[in-house]
């Protein structure tokens, strides 16, 4: 055998032991007549010694010719080492080597694989296999897997099936575009890669499957940012003979069991909040509530005056920065600046300052006296000591700008701490939205989404205003886990389809196995997805989800350590029934 222990588990009590070794080599120190090798493996470190009295002269010779990164077996001796090293669980012993085998030898590294590297993201990612090795990355991918086997425990022993489902279906509308797979035997025929198993685990449930999940990886090729890759991971769940609030009760058990297993943080209240509060008080529909700074609407106590910039605004909206009134004028002209940015797009804010003896001053003292002011600062909640920070527009434009400018605040003043956690049910969303490009309405969730019991009719007469039966789980201000009460019948899906734009043709070619389906017997039936990949960053203290991914692409969808994307050959191309028609 290559090893009898790993580099992680000797301690003082296995002093005098005979033992066996393999790992990679972190460091060499080479005093000339003794040298210190690290020995690294995925669980952990041990020191190796080599010293000419005790060690054979053919030994001493090759270990010092030992570079970084070279592979291993050592064949030993544990003794207790003279200076201990507190910082690692092996630093009481050391093996004084008696054999050496370098099982492979190694190029020396483009960064240094430490917890702290000179490697910047770019060559890392080109060397995911090496930056692996480092214990950041290395840890993360150890913390997914218990969350993983965390998540199948639990849900498992909730009478979940894990089902798999296809990965070759066809394309379906979920609002981004699909990954696209040609078909050799089917020529001119094409396979969708999955957006999500969303008609899959509805089919399980017409098949009696009763409770379903799924990890399960999805598919979608959009603009990408720090928090999103073109293949993800989804917790995919589904149940049948459900109500809305069976839903809730069952994923915020999941949740809490998340928080306290992995985290140690026992969470009672997973308060609830409609999608309109949330866009009112807060500007988004993931709002982090781990912080105040609501938003209050200022229309009625600010358009009174000759400000025409609040005057022909659709919503005057602020917030109340907690001591902010600390902040210099330069500071203020900054926080201006980043809200006049292309990413947030405001044209610019208007600030009043709280002073501690209860006075106010403001940019546009010109236009508004002490007792408007005061106004201002009794909507927004400011005392004594804050700023009053306020933006105008329309009113969704105002309202995504505001709530950026809120997060910043919230990052800067250090409000935002990642050992709480602040989980929050969003509910009764919107069931359509307008599209200005191909004016109509699109299904703001998915088409299989149910109206609110009651709603179906306002369909006929006020579209947009007809809530649906879904349900949004954030945590921290992160969307981890959507879903909604499903359509089980094929009267109202045929009229879901009507009101998307589909003709009967069109529905019937997309989903007729659907439809069809619904014709034996649908169950009621729900479900919710987490994303994986998030749920675990943030579980983790993170945002970003690349370094709790194995082999992550880049901002472009690239993976640049196997250069993929990349050309096919012509007869390839030709195999396939496929000509390339690329602009130049």
């Amino acid at each position: 055998m290559y090893r009898s222990h790993n580099c992680g588990e000797l301690r003082a009590s296995h002093t005098n032991t005979e033992i066996t070794l393999a790992g990679w080599v972190q460091g060499v120190r080479d005093k000339g007549f003794m040298v210190y090798v690290d020995l690294r493996d995925r669980y952990g470190i041990t020191q190796l010694y080599f010293d000419e009295e005790q060690t054979d002269k053919k030994v001493l010779e090759t270990a010092q010719k030992l570079g970084r990164e070279f592979v291993i077996q050592v064949k030993g001796k544990v003794q207790e080492r003279a200076s201990k090293n507190p910082n690692i669980p092996t630093g009481d012993i050391e093996v004084l080597v008696s054999d050496l085998t370098i099982l492979n030898k190694a190029k020396l590294p483009p960064f240094t694989i430490e917890d702290k590297t000179d490697g910047g993201e770019d060559i890392r990612m080109k060397y995911r296999y090496l930056d692996i090795r480092r214990n950041p990355v290395k840890n993360s991918l150890i913390f997914r897997h218990k969350v993983t086997q965390e998540v199948r425990n639990y849900l498992s022993n909730a009478s979940f099936i894990e089902v798999e489902t296809p990965y070759l279906i066809k394309s379906t509308p979920e609002g981004a575009r699909d990954f696209v797979v040609p078909s050799r035997m089917n020529e001119g025929q094409f396979y969708a890669l999955p957006q999500s198993p969303q008609t899959f685990k509805q089919l399980l449930m017409v098949g009696g499957m009763d409770k379903y999940f799924q990890i399960v990886k999805c598919f979608r090729d959009e603009d990408l940012r720090a928090d999103r890759q073109p293949e993800f991971t989804q917790i995919d769940c589904e149940m049948a003979f459900i109500e809305q609030e069976d839903i809730l009760n069952t994923f915020e058990g999941l949740t809490r069991h998340l928080l306290k297993e992995i985290n140690g943080v026992e969470v009672d209240k997973f308060p609830r909040m409609l999608y309109d509060d949330a866009m009112r008080l807060y500007g988004n529909d993931k709002p982090d509530i781990r912080f105040g700074m609501q938003f209050g609407e200022l229309n009625q106590v600010a358009q009174h005056k000759d400000f025409g910039v609040f005057n022909n605004a659709e919503l005057v909206v602020g917030i109340a920065v907690p001591g902010g009134n600390s902040y210099t004028r330069k500071e203020i002209d900054k926080l201006i600046s980043w809200v006049k940015r292309p990413q947030v797009g405001a044209l610019g804010m208007v600030y009043c300052r709280y002073n501690d003896d209860g006075s106010f001053k403001s940019s546009v003292d010109k236009f508004y006296d002490q007792d408007d002011l005061a106004k201002w600062a009794e909507v927004t909640g400011a005392k004594p000591g804050d700023l009053i920070c306020v933006l105008s527009g329309d009113t969704n434009k105002v309202r995504a700008q505001l709530s950026a400018l809120r997060m910043e605040l919230a990052e800067r003043l250090g409000l935002r701490k990642p050992n709480e956690f602040a989980p929050l049910w969003v509910i009764d969303f919107p069931l359509l939205e307008w599209d200005e490009d191909t004016e109509r309405y699109h299904a703001m969730h998915h088409p299989f989404t149910s109206p609110k019991p009651g709603q179906i009719e306002l369909l006929k007469t006020d579209p947009g205003a007809v809530k649906a039966n879904a349900y949004d789980l954030v945590l921290n201000g992160n969307e981890i886990g959507g879903g909604s009460i499903r359509i089980h019948d094929k009267e109202t899906q045929a009229l879901m389809f009507d009101y998307l734009g589909f003709t009967e043709d069109e529905a019937k070619a997309q989903f007729g196995f659907l439809m069809d389906a619904f014709q034996y017997g649908a169950p009621p039936h729900g479900g919710l997805a987490f994303g994986l990949d998030r749920l675990v960053a943030i579980l983790g203290g993170q945002e970003t989800i690349r370094d709790y991914i194995a082999f992550p692409k880049n901002n472009a969808g690239r993976d640049v350590m196997i250069d993929a994307p990349a050309p096919i050959d012509d007869e390839q191309l030709t195999e396939l029934s496929l000509k390339l028609n690329l602009k130049s």
